[in-house]
């Protein structure tokens, strides 16, 4: 069953389970299930033990611990920790009264988060993350729905990571860009130099940042993402209650009425220069003598590096906590369990997701749904001028069939780089950043990505209505990208692609700019 079309039955089996029972722990076992009885050939007792294979191996690989694993769930639940004492220590109350005093409208929330997610590039995980603890008080007190939080997070977060040659993703797309350039023998430029003329190609990220601030200001509201915007204005409901909400901690949770903002403000910097600091050890640690900043990037620990920064922003976290307790007699030291607990289980919804996210992108890989997808496009008669955008639909499908963009650039660049040496080599760059461009499209779609999980963690949503709010603008930024690439495929001109994508925002703001006379200030 491996490399062929039932490869493709056991996600899209889950995405459509998940799209219509809105149950992602359901759905995501149930495409699990599937997955396994293909790779087992419909043998039960295989089925199980291919399943059971396939969570040791979440965190136990090769006999080895898997720290990427077991580094981000440990990181996960220190962040609900965090988030904890900082409200106990009373913080996050402090730092909503400081910020209801110079953010004063829903515009003005929205762009804090916005900016913040342009600024924080290190990493897409980081940045979702640390973005929605900083903007969630802010936009709260704006009663910006939780779910447009989520979107604006998610659409900045990777988005801005993939075009970032100082980020994870820039230095591990980098990195495969010079093996494409050492196997085809391309001189013309280095990978660097290539992956900075790629920027402007990146379509995708372009409409992307372009809808989101056509949003912000316009307040363009989409689908089922006007129902939560209207219930977050008129009920002052930012979310339903009565749905699983990761990192959402209770309402009774002891607080200190002696709290200020710097509760809040150093954890989150100790956080921030923990993790970059910690990128930054990790990586000149993996490489030999001196070293560059890229390479360091190249060759750093994400998962590890969050952890030692996580922990260092809890201890800073807890410090501050012990002010309150010794110091300011804010709150007792008898809160302290209540944090511990109460912050590890604010996180148990997004890792509970994560862990049956991993299970079936493991056994999809497994399944080769990548692989099968990438030889229809190798083996495919066209005419080359189509090759951009069909490389990018089928990053797309990849994506989000797969919950990766990373296995979709492992796999689909260097095919790009093969197809396109051998038929048009001045398609090379285009034919690349399409398949960047696509897998970030599939992956912003896809229910079962651990950036979408991740996003909708950040900001307190539950994970379908951000998966669902998030996909009219999606889908919308990536049909503007695909003519894009049409344009680039026929006449060779990035600039001619970014007139078009121009034009087809223009056409966007027509139709839906002035949707809402109230525009929301």
């Amino acid at each position: 069953m491996s490399n062929t079309f039932f490869s493709l039955l056991p996600p899209i089996v889950a995405i459509i389970m998940v799209i219509l029972t809105r149950k992602v722990l359901l759905s995501l076992g149930v495409g699990i299930v599937a997955a396994a009885f293909l790779l087992a050939e419909f043998k039960i007792g295989e089925t199980l033990l291919i399943i059971l294979e396939a969570i040791k191996g979440i965190f136990i690989d090769n006999g080895a611990l898997n720290t990427w694993n077991v580094y981000i769930i440990f990181f996960l639940l220190i962040l609900g920790m965090i988030t904890a004492f900082i409200s106990i220590s009373g913080g996050s109350r402090a730092f909503g009264e400081w910020a209801m005093k110079r953010v004063r409208t829903r515009t003005g929330a929205q762009l804090v988060g916005v900016v913040l997610g342009i600024i924080i590039f290190i990493d897409d995980y980081f940045n979702a993350l640390a973005v929605g603890q900083i903007s969630r008080p802010i936009t709260d007190g704006q009663k910006v729905s939780r779910a447009k939080l989520a979107y604006l997070i998610d659409s900045t977060s990777a988005p801005v990571c993939v075009v970032s040659p100082i980020s994870s993703w820039g230095a591990y797309i980098i990195a495969i860009i010079g093996s494409i350039f050492a196997t085809h023998q391309i001189t013309e430029y280095t990978a660097f130099s290539a992956f900075i003329q790629m920027i402007p190609m990146n379509l995708y990220v372009w409409a992307t940042f372009a809808i989101v601030f056509l949003v912000m200001f316009r307040n363009i509201n989409l689908g089922q993402m006007k129902l939560h915007e209207e219930r977050a204005i008129t009920a002052g409901q930012l979310y339903d209650p009565e749905k699983s909400i990761p990192g959402e901690l209770k309402e009774d949770l002891p607080v200190s009425t002696n709290g200020t903002v710097g509760d809040l403000v150093w954890p989150i910097i100790a956080l921030i220069v923990g993790t970059v600091g910690a990128m930054l050890w990790t990586g000149a640690n993996a490489v030999e003598g001196k070293a560059a900043l890229l390479a360091i990037f190249e060759n750093t620990d994400v998962a590890a590096s969050l952890l030692y920064g996580g922990l260092i922003g809890l201890s800073v976290t807890m410090l501050l906590y012990i002010r309150q307790v010794t110091v300011k007699k804010g709150i007792s030291g008898s809160t302290f369990s209540i944090g511990v607990v109460e912050g590890i289980k604010s996180m148990l919804p997004a890792v509970y997701i994560l862990l049956f996210a991993w299970l079936i992108i493991d056994l999809v890989g497994q399944l080769e749904t990548g692989k099968y997808l990438a030889g229809i496009v190798e083996n495919s008669q066209m005419n080359t001028a189509f090759l951009p955008v069909i490389l990018y639909v089928i990053a797309g499908i990849m994506a989000f069939a797969t919950g990766t963009s990373w296995g979709s650039f492992g796999i689909l660049l260097p095919i790009a780089g093969e197809i396109a040496v051998s038929t048009d080599v001045t398609l090379l760059l285009p034919a690349m950043a399409a398949v960047l461009a696509g897998a970030v499209f599939g992956d912003h779609c896809s229910p079962i990505s651990d950036t979408t999980i991740l996003s909708s963690t950040g900001a307190g949503s539950n994970h379908m209505d951000h998966v669902l709010t998030q996909l009219p603008y999606a889908i919308i930024s990536a049909v503007i990208a695909a003519c894009g690439y049409l344009f680039i495929g026929f006449t060779g001109s990035t600039l001619v692609a970014l007139v078009v994508v121009a034009i087809l925002l223009g056409v966007f703001y027509f139709l839906f700019g002035n949707q809402n006379k109230e525009v929301l200030k």
